[in-house]
């Protein structure tokens, strides 16, 4: 016997309270893993054959990386509620395109092709894929939740999810039924995808509500993060650093995003910057698997230096060909090269010295090692007596690496 019987599980766990047997939940991730596949399979046939390519694209990066978290996570910690949310918003992520392109390509397009409508209704559900992700965030890493109040947060947030659905179900159901329908620029439905009326505020209600909770878990987790240690700690930086990155993109993505006439470069820009939500589901995802967990503090110092230089460089640019092509009047495409030679001539002395302060505020091992070896470096210089340097350089390794034993042999000949 191993221990991880129904017998011997927690009665608080997921799997305990809902009865489930590993059998029945080994069956429930492979029928769900298939088809997210189908869904999966589907999905550049169909951006091609509407032209959707740049959708496409974000539903994969972001989709496969929920898929495959989930089916690894369900399969190996099928107590875990965490691998099915994953699982069911990739399948919704991947639904949703699938139907959007579909439908793109018979309302917008014009090819005649059967079951329009039905693409159309399910080209609603990349929101619901969405806002699962929130779930996840607040039952990391386990799927538990040890506080009343939280428990209460939460089924709170899922009754607004299903009501949120119901509301969604009744406006697409209704917007089907008008003729001619109402369809945008991106192949959905006019009415529900620019909420207005009495389903524009009870949408707009909901999403303010569930933004609120939204924001209490996140604090939910900070706090979390600040009474933890060891593996869980170290968890939770990962669930930092994903979070940041998604944070950080889906925030200008939703105001580049537009469902109407749109360029071309605006269109793609808005496609990359969702990119950055796959932060999530792989950050995650390595910290419930608990893979080289050790790594997190110089990913975390890394993807924030980087973030900053690029934040810098970016406002930087602009402000050159801002300043060259309004206030100096030099032409276009000589002020965006000045700007551009500029700031690349400045990115790695930036690069070197945010790096340096986000080191030195982030990441103190790494810091305080590169210090405490600097410090070594500048007192070999002067140096002249064997015995003290090879002392010295113990000392050094001992409070930079902190081995277990420390050995030197030093050949004397010649």
């Amino acid at each position: 016997m191993d221990g991880t019987g129904p017998a011997n599980r927690p009665a608080g766990t997921p799997a305990a309270r809902l009865g489930f047997r590993a059998g029945p939940r080994a069956s429930c991730a492979a029928v769900l893993g298939s088809l997210a596949a189908l869904s999966l399979a589907a999905t550049l046939p169909l951006s091609l054959l509407s032209g959707q390519l740049g959708d496409g694209i974000v539903a994969l990066v972001i989709g496969v990386p929920c898929a495959g978290v989930g089916f690894i996570v369900a399969r190996r910690q099928p107590h875990n509620p965490l691998g099915w949310l994953f699982l069911a918003a990739a399948i919704l992520l991947f639904v949703a395109n699938d139907g959007g392109d579909y439908a793109y390509a018979v309302y917008r397009l014009g090819r005649r092709l059967p079951l329009g409508p039905v693409g159309l209704a399910v080209d609603e559900l990349w929101v619901p894929g969405l806002v699962l992700f929130v779930v996840v965030i607040v039952l990391f890493p386990d799927g538990r939740l040890s506080s009343g109040l939280w428990r209460s947060a939460l089924r709170l947030y899922c009754t607004l999810y299903i009501v949120l659905l119901a509301a969604y179900t009744v406006a697409t159901a209704r917007a089907l039924s008008v003729r001619p329908l109402r369809i945008d620029a991106v192949g959905g439905l006019s009415t529900v995808d620019n909420p207005a009326g009495a389903f524009g505020a009870l949408f707009h209600a909901i999403l303010i509500l569930m933004l609120a909770l939204s924001v209490g878990f996140i604090i939910r987790q900070v706090l979390s993060w600040r009474t933890s240690s060891g593996d869980r700690r170290e968890q939770l930086k990962w669930l930092a650093s994903g979070a940041a990155i998604a944070i950080a993109s889906s925030i200008p993505g939703a105001a580049f995003g537009t469902t109407g006439h749109t360029t071309t470069a605006l269109a793609w820009i808005d496609n990359l910057l969702w990119l950055g939500l796959a932060a999530l589901p792989v950050s995650m995802g390595v910290a419930i698997l608990k893979y080289r967990l050790y790594d997190i503090d110089r990913i975390i110092s890394r993807t924030l230096a980087y973030a900053i230089v690029t934040g810098l460089l970016v406002g930087l640019y602009a402000g050159l060909v801002l300043l060259a092509t309004h206030v100096l009047s030099f032409h276009t495409p000589v002020a965006v090269a000045a700007s551009t030679l500029a700031a690349a001539a400045l990115f790695n002395p930036l690069r070197r010295r945010v790096q340096h302060v986000v080191d030195r505020r982030f990441n103190r091992s790494r810091y305080d090692a590169d210090q405490t070896i600097a410090a070594f470096a500048a007192r070999l210089k002067d140096a002249v007596d064997l015995n003290s340097v090879r002392e010295d350089l113990a000392a050094v390794v001992d409070q930079a690496l902190e081995p277990a034993h420390v050995s030197l042999w030093i050949n004397e000949r010649g």
